[in-house]
């Protein structure tokens, strides 16, 4: 089936997206077909996306390398971060300042040949370069922008900065992960808003370009990232809009359903889970254990007394599943009509066998980070197969498509502007780090 167009084929998007959550949703569309121009900037590193442009040995003590293969930045780290190659696939990356006059020449002229334009950097980063949509949609009116700040573009918290985990703490996810024993401070990041920010944004921005396509007209798109996420707490805050009730921490347990908890398993910090929802569930759970009599205790007897008494049936449990393997318990757990399930670390998730059956991991080669495996494309296509293209680019590498095909500058007017600084492949401070570095070597 090669060769067959892809949904977004044709349709030409920019990127100026840092971080996760916004660089997922270029990815999203970069699977489905689209072309990505990532704007990147010799003069301003991306240090939240692509790392450090120079990296120090003693950032790389302990777990400070893991972003780098065998945790070796090399001589071009930028090009070698994971952060960066785990979402940069399908993308061409450009190089150009848009702080200089003729950077934002270069700059409106990609916007008129292009689809959509999407940016998740902190509201002033788009004002202060004075690229706002009111600004670009005069030179493109059919153009389709989108921004994902951390908390919307009005509002007394429109100019704060904000990860995922920053996020998550303002609208109460991080309080509802502790654990009973345990505060807030104890919690740490998953990030749940970028990759949730990153697959709306995608969704948004497919609406946009639908209704182009029956009016002719583009448009702005504002999502805040926090608004976002708060709609996977929807039980949390619909709970204290009906009831008034304030949820607390739960653990790993369930409002509902008990016994059910994380427990140990055979080997070195492993762990299965297991969760009953009714009885039928429980007294097989009891006959599985060889503990029948479980059946029968006053304090098990039904769901509201298991839900009182978790506290005596988890060690009960515990025992039972230590010397166990995980995958192989889960197995029969489940064969019972049992709730459960492995917790797997990532190594292991790398070997699942129905990840590996699904054939859902593809091997990207780089020419400089090497061949590594990568999750795939999340969506199945009967008519439009996904798959992994094109690896993560190098710095600069699509200067030549970009200025010279779709911008149609001259092969003289692209040498002008790599005497200008404008387009290469490499950081100017590690540039001139490299050359100091050599000056010393030279003098001792």
């Amino acid at each position: 089936m090669a060769g067959i167009p892809l949904p977004l084929q044709g349709v030409r998007i920019i990127d100026m997206t840092i971080v996760w959550a916004g660089p997922f949703a270029t990815v999203l569309l970069g699977d489905m077909g689209a072309e990505l121009i990532r704007v990147d900037s010799l003069q301003y590193p991306d240090v939240n996306t692509r790392g450090q442009p120079i990296v120090l040995a003693a950032s790389l003590v302990g777990g400070g390398g893991g972003s780098y293969p065998n945790k070796d930045p090399g001589p071009r780290p930028w090009n070698r971060s994971s952060q960066f190659n785990q979402t940069g696939r399908h993308k061409k990356s450009f190089t150009v300042d848009l702080l200089r006059p003729k950077g934002r020449e270069i700059f409106f002229r990609l916007v008129q040949q292009s689809d959509i334009l999407i940016e998740n950097n902190a509201s002033d980063v788009i004002e202060n370069l004075n690229i706002t949509y009111d600004v670009l949609s005069k030179v493109n009116p059919q153009l389709i922008m989108i921004s994902l700040p951390a908390f919307g573009r009005t509002g007394p918290y429109k100019h704060f900065k904000a990860y995922g985990a920053n996020m998550e703490a303002v609208i109460g996810h991080t309080f509802l992960r502790t654990y009973p024993d345990s505060d807030p401070t104890s919690t740490t990041g998953v990030y749940l808003a970028d990759a949730a920010g990153g697959a709306s944004a995608a969704f948004a921005v497919l609406a946009a370009l639908y209704r182009r396509t029956k009016t002719g007209k583009g448009q702005y798109i504002e999502m805040s990232q926090s608004e976002n996420v708060t709609h996977c707490l929807s039980q949390a805050f619909m709970d204290y809009s009906m009831n008034g009730r304030v949820q607390g921490s739960l653990g790993n347990r369930d409002p509902a359903r008990a016994p059910q908890g994380v427990y140990p398993s055979a080997g070195d910090d492993m762990w299965i889970t297991i969760s009953c929802g009714s009885d039928e569930e429980f007294e097989a759970l009891c006959r599985l254990m060889d503990k029948p009599a479980l059946i029968g205790d006053s304090r098990f007897a039904d769901s509201l007394s298991r839900y009182q008494h978790q506290d005596e049936l988890d060690p009960i449990i515990a025992t039972w599943t230590a010397d166990k393997d995980h995958y192989q318990l889960f197995h029969r757990l489940q064969q019972a009509g049992v709730t459960a399930g492995p917790v797997l670390k990532v190594s292991e998730v790398f070997d699942d066998p129905h990840l590996v059956s699904r054939s859902f991991w593809e091997v990207v080669e780089h020419p400089e980070a090497g061949a590594h495996v990568n999750p795939g494309p999340i969506i199945e296509m009967t008519k439009t197969p996904l798959h992994i293209r094109a690896r993560p680019p190098l710095l600069g590498e699509h200067n030549e498509y970009v200025y010279k095909e779709v911008l149609g500058y001259s092969e003289t007017e692209y040498q002008q502007l790599v005497e200008e600084d404008f387009i290469g492949d490499t950081y100017i401070v590690a540039r001139q780090h490299q050359a100091a570095t050599e000056r010393a070597r030279g003098s001792s």
